[in-house]
């Protein structure tokens, strides 16, 4: 399988993350209006996996380093397949919420706030798996974040007034960044070290076979919790099955793409975290944050008709973003 050993490399692998998972939530707004999320997001699912089973068996299967996709499968223990598969699950219904959170807030409130949260913790939920890190520099990052998520929604406040709706689209995007800040730890977890010669160690994946249980741990959950989203719609309208079918093929590629943009930054970050450190990876990953704020506010105009002062907010909100990942990526220097 192809490794990456070089941490100038991962942190490069980890940036494509960055723009990969900022990026990928625009596909759903190219979508028709009456397309559904939840519809929507069954293409995504499958995209995630189709992407993870491409890099599979291509960069996993060959090269002189590690084992392949098939024999790492046959070799791996239930144990981690399921931790890893795990992750998915529990980041399927943490990104479920984050999409109903972009139905109701748009990019540049649901992701600062959603995803901000889920750095937060994953870093320290990750660091706590793997006990790899800078801890005094991890978490002076994660609090220049935590500062940013803070001005990003008192930014917010100032469009969305005190209503309902405004506080209907913060309370999801939190609930949304408490769950996916828990499911890169399972799979980080699952994977295996270089033990010592650089054979790796028996029983856990690769990174490519764990992306690729996550993958089905996403789009199996999803008969369940996309399924019962269908029915009871936090947002929107029902929606059917026969209404999926009836979808044109520019539709269901839409949202395809959309899973496979996401899902070659889930593949780059978990490779690149045995370069640099899956703490780190993971943190330096969701600066998608940023990127996605960036197409909210300059590509989508979702705080066009802000009142004064708001501008400013925004501007010390993409301040706290740069300087916390900058801390991030200089904490393994």
């Amino acid at each position: 399988m192809v490794t990456v050993t070089s941490y100038y490399t991962a942190i490069l692998m980890c940036v494509v993350t960055m723009l990969c998972w900022g990026s990928w939530a625009n596909t759903q707004k190219m979508t028709r209006k009456n397309w559904g999320f939840q519809l929507f997001y069954w293409d995504y699912s499958i995209g995630v996996l189709l992407f993870s089973l491409f890099l599979a068996f291509t960069m996993g299967s060959f090269g002189d380093s590690g084992r392949g996709f098939l024999t790492d499968i046959g070799q791996s223990d239930f144990k981690w397949l399921g931790s890893a598969f795990l992750g998915g699950v529990v980041f399927n219904v943490a990104n479920i919420l984050l999409v109903v959170a972009i139905e109701i807030a748009g990019l540049s409130v649901a992701f600062p706030v959603g995803i901000g949260l889920a750095l937060v913790l994953g870093v320290v939920t990750t660091y706590a798996a793997t006990g790899e890190g800078n801890v005094p520099m991890l978490a002076a990052g994660v609090l220049f974040v935590v500062a940013a998520i803070i001005l990003d929604a008192l930014a917010y406040k100032r469009i969305g007034g005190s209503g309902a709706a405004s506080a209907k689209g913060i309370i999801i995007s939190v609930l949304a960044g408490v769950l996916m800040g828990f499911f890169y730890s399972f799979v980080a977890a699952s994977m295996a070290s270089p033990s010592e010669g650089g054979v790796l160690e028996a029983g856990k994946l690769t990174p490519y076979t764990a992306v690729v249980m996550f993958s089905l741990g996403l789009l199996l959950s999803n008969f369940i919790f996309n399924t019962f989203m269908m029915k009871k719609p936090i947002v929107g309208n029902p929606a059917t099955a026969r209404e999926y079918f009836a979808g044109s093929a520019k539709d269901h590629l839409i949202g395809i793409l959309g899973g496979a943009i996401w899902s070659c930054g889930m593949n780059f970050n978990i490779i690149a975290a045995p370069a640099a450190d899956p703490a780190l990876a993971y943190g330096l990953g969701q600066g998608a944050t940023m990127i996605s704020a960036l197409w909210g506010v300059f590509v989508w105009k979702e705080f066009k008709d802000a009142p004064k002062g708001t501008n400013t907010l925004i501007f010390w909100m993409f301040l706290c973003f740069v300087v916390g990942l900058g801390i991030l990526v200089a904490s393994k220097i």
